[in-house]
Parts: structure tokens; sequence; C-alpha cells
């Protein structure tokens, strides 16, 4: 193992909380695993892309390596698309996983929301999913596609292997929640720059470039109204306490959006559940410590997923 990958492996032990071990250790740190350098956009896999013409109107960008391993559907950010994960896509294709991302209604490439016929963003990746003949598939997503693919875990249980939830307010609606989540943050908070809203401190002073780069991908999100389609479930934490799937819960230590305590709620609630706090990340863990988010998700997909897979 070479010298990196073993300081990976060991940072990666420091960081996961045991479920049986949260009362002791409230807070993680872990120096070695501070990845706030310049890493490289790798080459990506090859890859199919194209427009999925779903029932109920949807009209969705997607990208799919295509290939036998079990597949990957990466949901993303409020302020990404399907181009928001260069750094995980050859990745996950090189460990032999059929990547998808696509970006929902009204984000790059996709047709904007209808709001006379919205939909809902799970019932589209529910389409999708069916549109690309995949059956049963791992869930990656990222802040506010975590809230759909939540909602699609209440729905479709049965078609999810595991889910991974990154830095994502899952979408819970229960009032006292809502109240302790939206008090963190001041008014005025949604007009601040997302670069500031979304990337961490660190990351910000280290890699001024990175933050460039994550820049022109959200400015490139957005190509028509998002706004419109709704859960098909009301996501309280009484449902969340009836998922059965597979679940890594993640998020930064310096996440403005969910902060450690708040994701330590959603652990309170999930079943079957690992948490991982990343130091020094913010709400763009997969974009902030790549290297770290790969590692944790593919160690947990593979270690997790496998026995489902042929089920």
């Amino acid at each position: 193992m070479h010298a990196r990958s073993r300081r990976l492996a060991a940072c990666l032990a420091l960081l996961f909380i045991p479920a049986g071990a949260r009362a002791q250790a409230p807070a993680i740190r872990a120096s070695e695993a501070n990845a706030m350098k310049a890493i490289p956009v790798p080459q990506p896999a090859p890859f199919q892309e194209g427009i999925a013409a779903l029932p109920g109107g949807a009209r969705l960008y997607y990208r799919d390596s295509g290939g036998a391993g079990p597949a990957v559907i990466f949901s993303h950010p409020a302020t990404g698309s399907a181009l928001v994960w260069p750094y995980q896509q050859p990745v996950f294709a090189k460990a032999g996983y059929r990547v998808i991302t696509y970006s929902r209604r009204g984000h790059y490439q996709s047709a904007p929301a209808d709001p006379k016929n919205p939909g809902s963003a799970s019932g589209d990746l529910h389409e999708l999913a069916g549109f690309l003949r995949v059956d049963k598939f791992h869930a990656v997503a990222s802040a506010a596609g975590g809230a759909v693919v939540v909602d699609y875990a209440l729905s479709h249980p049965e078609k999810l292997l595991t889910l991974t939830l990154s830095s994502s307010v899952g979408g819970v609606r229960d009032a006292s929640y809502l109240a302790l989540s939206e008090g963190l943050r001041p008014k005025g908070f949604d007009a601040m720059p997302p670069e500031f809203r979304e990337i961490g401190p660190s990351y910000r002073a280290a890699n001024p470039e990175g933050v460039k780069a994550w820049l022109d991908l959200e400015h490139k999100a957005l190509s028509g109204n998002r706004l419109g389609p709704a859960p098909v479930n009301e996501v309280t934490w009484k449902a969340l306490e009836t998922m059965r799937v597979p679940t890594l819960l993640m998020t930064g230590d310096a996440d403005l959006w969910l902060p450690p305590p708040l994701l330590a709620l959603y652990a309170a609630h999930i079943p079957d559940n690992e948490m991982l706090i990343v130091p020094e990340a913010g709400h763009a863990v997969y974009w902030e410590t790549p290297e770290i988010f790969n590692a944790a998700v593919l160690e947990f997909i593979a270690r997790r997923g496998a026995s489902l897979t042929a089920r």
C-alpha cells in the first residue's frame, strides 16, 4: 500500500463514528485528513449522454458510463447538475461501478419544471432508473439532492442498495427541526454568494482555483425554472425511523447548513447508519475533499451493498 493510501486509510479510521461510540466521541479531528490542496480534475471515464424523455413530461439530461457493475446514481446539490461530479465519475467507474449522473428539472440541459405539472423529483429519479434499465442502485447525494433520495428511499426502498447523504438536510419538515436549522443562519443568508454558503473557509483560502472551477459549474447549473416538484412523502423524523436502507451520513465540520450536531439528529432517527465528519470541509465535501469522500463512499458501498446486489 502506498504511503498516501495508508494515510488516507488512517484518516478514515479516525473519521468514522460507529453508532455505539457516538456518546464517547462527539467530535473527531484528524489533521492528516486535511486535503485542501489543489487536486487536478482527473480525465473522465467514457460515458454516453442523452436526454431521457420520461412519463409525466420530464426531460432529464444524463451521463452514463455503462458497464456490468452495480449502478451508482449521483444526486446533485441545488447549486449543481450532472456536471459536478468530475472527481467521482472516473474513480467510481475505475472501481467497477456503472456511474450515472443527471440533472434534475431546470438544471443543466434538463427541461424546466412546469408549474402546472411539476411532478416530483423522486418520481423523476424512479422513471430515469427505469429508462436506463437500472433495477437496483447505490444512491449518492449531496445537499438538496439528499432530499430527493430520502423521498425515494421512503417510496422505493427495494430499489436501493445503499444511501449516502452528504451535507444534506434531507427534507425533514418537523417544525422544531426547521426552527433549529433556520436559526443557525442569519437573515439574508440565502442571498450571500454561493461560494460563501457552500465552500468552507479552509478550501477558499487554500485553493482559489478550485473555487473558480466550482463557481463555473454553479453558473452552468441552472437552465430554467427548477422549482415546483414536491416530495411524494411527508418527510419527518418518524418517517426516517422507518427507513431500512444502509445509510452513510456525512458532513464537514465547517458546514454552515448542516454542522455535526444536526447530522447527529439524522443519525438518531435513521436506524441503519454510519456517520462521518470531515475536518475543515464545508458544505461541498465531494468537491473540497474528494479523496476522503470517494474513499469513504467506495468503502461503505462495497462493504454494505455487496450482499444486497444479488438479491
